[in-house]
């Protein structure tokens, strides 16, 4: 499935609207990541076992809410990722990936 398909699908799972549908994506993609970093943190403190379908299946949940908050913003996720390409390519140019601050 390619992004756009993926955009258009997401919107159709989606049923609450405005800024009800905002807050709710964005405690979703919140909690989604939270997910992932507890796992990893169990994994580097405990030596817990995590297996790659467990990160893949939490890194679905992320592309969701991340879909659901472009769509909010009528965009797609390919959209958000075009943008950071060019954005990361451009930074890479001019010699400034690494470092911190939006717009450098």
């Amino acid at each position: 499935m390619n992004t756009q398909d993926y955009s258009y699908w997401v919107e159709g799972k989606i049923v609450t609207e405005g800024q009800t549908r905002l807050v709710e994506n964005t405690l979703g993609l919140m909690g989604e990541t939270g997910e992932i970093a507890e796992k990893i943190k169990k994994m580097l403190r405990d030596d817990t076992k995590v297996s790659k379908d467990d990160i893949i299946k939490e890194l679905g949940d992320v592309a969701f809410y991340l879909t659901a908050i472009a769509n909010y913003f009528d965009s797609s996720l390919s959209d958000v990722l075009e943008v950071n390409v060019a954005k990361l390519d451009d930074r890479a140019k001019r010699g400034v990936i690494r470092g911190s601050g939006d717009n450098r």
